[in-house]
């Protein structure tokens, strides 16, 4: 049910030393509904400690920091939500190279499809990203829109906006393709088959985002095109790698862009005023 990464129509921009001893994972495929449902219910119990972990620390912070938000503020505090969201990615990651590493003795890389792509192809992702990005900022709305979401809100300052750009950029592109485009897609593809891997994975990518541009439907339309060109990138290299370097290339191109419209984030406040 899984293409050989051989026969893949962009395997040959793979480097063929980084794809030579990936022999076979596992004689019993770790890839199986079971240890799917498994992984999907350990990953809420991530999210639910995250906010544990994360709400704990604020409290253990709040005085000797002098913070003065209240816990009541804190879904709207850009910071907060930064933090949630990497105390939920590192428990994540944990959980995956357990699943893996520990629980099924697979090479971590290998296992998720992780495979050097040429110099070439690293020229494509890149420009790929900066022209999705291109795309986004240039469509016609096509749905009815608006102009204030929860994402915008998030930018409520230049001190916010920076640090969104850092995790946007660096710590994002990797935890989503990893989750999506490695784990899901693994297992959509085993189990399914490699067009649902990409069709599933896509849509899945941009339910995760849901959240952040709900009300702005275009954006939300924008956001499924994005994320089923992240697994078309996957599914037709069969390399996880390159669709980190696209989201990566995207996500970056954005935050550039932003950056130049407003002033080095000096003007976020008043541009993305509700």
């Amino acid at each position: 049910m899984e293409p050989s990464t051989d026969n893949t129509p962009l395997a040959g921009m793979i480097d063929p030393e980084a794809a030579e001893g990936q022999g076979s994972l596992s004689l019993s495929s770790p890839w199986t509904t079971r240890n799917l449902v498994v992984l999907l219910g350990c990953g809420l119990l991530a999210l639910v400690a995250a906010n544990f972990l994360t709400l704990a620390g604020f409290m253990l912070l709040q005085p000797l920091a002098k913070w003065k938000s209240h816990p009541e503020a804190l879904r709207d505090n850009p910071f907060f939500l930064l933090s949630l969201q990497m105390v939920f990615h590192a428990l994540v990651l944990g959980v995956i190279y357990l699943f893996l590493v520990v629980n099924h003795g697979l090479p971590f890389w290998d296992a998720l499809k992780w495979r050097r792509p040429t110099a070439r192809l690293v020229r494509l992702c890149i420009l790929g990203g900066v022209a999705l990005a291109l795309l986004v900022e240039l469509a016609p709305p096509l749905l009815p829109d608006r102009s204030d979401f929860p994402l915008q809100r998030m930018f409520s300052s230049p001190q916010a906006a920076y640090a969104i750009g850092v995790f946007a950029i660096l710590i994002a592109p990797f935890m989503e393709e990893l989750i999506f485009r490695g784990v899901l897609f693994r297992f959509f593809e085993d189990l399914v088959g490699w067009h649902f891997a990409i069709a599933g994975t896509g849509l899945l990518f941009a339910g995760l985002h849901l959240s952040e541009y709900w009300g702005a439907w275009n954006h939300v339309l924008l956001i499924c095109i994005v994320g089923l060109a992240f697994s078309l990138t996957r599914g037709l290299t069969g390399s996880l790698a390159p669709s980190v370097i696209l989201h990566t290339a995207y996500n970056a191109a954005l935050m550039v862009g932003l950056y130049l419209q407003t002033d080095q984030f000096r003007a976020i406040p008043h541009s993305l005023a509700p």
